[in-house]
């Protein structure tokens, strides 16, 4: 048998079960309307919440950065990559979220990699919710502190696990999501809140998901629990409604002093290019302008959650955007993504290990840059083909 045979076997095993995963080629900006692989398509899975990727401002911004300062930073940001604009875009950050002061990572990703593993080590514990994202748990493993997982969104079950190591000496560190991204619910962050204050634990929310999406203009879970200066670490994407890519963390200023000393991405990658960075500027002055594109992804979505539930799908228990389409069967969720495609319809089918076994589901993903008539189409189309194959 040959070294890389497992390789093989695995990618079988997907196919076989319908969990492989079939990259789709872009042959156009983000939009409504999209290309792919060469055929237009009516865009219903990307994170593109407030169409910010192809807006006119940002691309602007993006271009006359480029102009001034080139194509990218030539370092890390601790010895020669830091340019005006991260220092602009990190002032503005914190003040759009109403915090001390914020520091800018390449990726939603690498901020909680380096956020996680900064605050707690092998003598500490963590407090993750069961369902929270795949950059949460690869960061607190590899922080090497002991990780416990408490049942999703369920203070109570938090409140319980914390009190099984209140003798711990260590430090204590609560996390959760924001908006969770496969099912759309919101973590109830202000009954977090109070079990962490009893107790003293350090409390982190990755708000990737409810960054221009919840809260006044889109400044997200804790704006809109109404929870400044007693959340400690918030961190967030620039990757999903600011358009662009790039994440962050917002908080106390001794909070971001320490990660700049601590964080490695920060430490050890180069910083994120003046082209990202100006848009993201761009990005962060429109929505502290106004919060209309915010309000209208919100009239979308439940607008297509209204009529996807009245034709009989099971939308899940979504309380933003995003709106699941829960099949159960991963083959059978597959097959809906294919014929959907047929019909010019793009929305991809997510399975195990993103979502629980026996959970397959079309994500659908609501955009400021849907019309109403992009909206109809794509629910014609899922009513025929749940049809056909005998989901609804």
């Amino acid at each position: 048998m040959g070294k890389l045979d497992f390789m093989k076997e695995v990618i079988d095993d997907l196919k076989e079960s319908g969990l492989f995963n079939t990259i789709r080629t872009l042959g156009s900006a983000q939009g409504a309307w999209i290309v792919v692989n060469g055929k237009k398509v009516l865009n219903m899975c990307s994170n593109n919440y407030l169409g910010f990727a192809n807006n006119d401002r940002l691309k602007e911004a993006a271009i006359k950065a480029i102009k001034k300062y080139g194509v990218g930073p030539g370092a890390v940001r601790t010895i020669a990559g830091t340019m005006e604009l991260h220092e602009i875009l990190e002032r503005k950050l914190a003040e759009f979220k109403r915090v001390e002061a914020a520091i800018q990572f390449q990726s939603g990703f690498n901020a909680n990699l380096g956020t996680i593993p900064a605050i707690v080590g092998k003598n500490d514990v963590i407090f993750s919710d069961e369902l929270n994202h795949a950059s949460i748990i690869d960061g607190c493993r590899l922080s090497g502190a002991k990780i416990v997982r408490y049942n999703h969104c369920d203070p109570k079950d938090l409140e319980a696990k914390i009190v099984e190591y209140k003798d711990h000496q260590g430090r204590k560190l609560a996390i959760t999501d924001g908006v969770f991204s496969m099912d759309g619910d919101v973590a109830p962050l202000d009954k977090l809140y109070e079990v962490c204050n009893k107790y003293d634990v350090i409390l982190m929310t990755d708000d990737a998901h409810g960054e221009g999406v919840l809260g006044e203009s889109g400044r997200g879970i804790v704006d809109h629990f109404g929870l400044h200066g007693k959340v400690d670490i918030e961190i967030g994407t620039l990757s999903k409604a600011f358009g662009i890519v790039g994440g962050f963390v917002a908080g106390k200023k001794v909070i971001i002093d320490y990660l700049k000393q601590k964080a490695r991405p920060f430490l050890f990658s180069s910083a994120t290019t003046p082209a990202d960075v100006a848009a993201a500027i761009e990005a962060v002055d429109i929505l502290t302008e106004s919060g209309d594109l915010v309000k209208k992804l919100w009239d979308n979505g439940n607008y297509f959650k209204s009529k996807m539930k009245e034709a009989g799908f099971d939308t899940g228990h979504s309380e933003t955007p995003i709106t699941p389409v829960i099949i159960g069967d991963a083959k059978l969720s597959s097959q809906l993504s294919a014929k959907l495609f047929e019909e010019d319809v793009f929305a991809q089918s997510i399975g195990y290990p993103t979502v629980p076994k026996g959970k397959a589901r079309i994500r659908v993903m609501i955009s400021a840059a849907h019309s109403k008539e992009d909206l109809d189409f794509a629910i014609e189309k899922f009513v025929k083909v749940g049809k056909e194959l005998k989901i609804i």
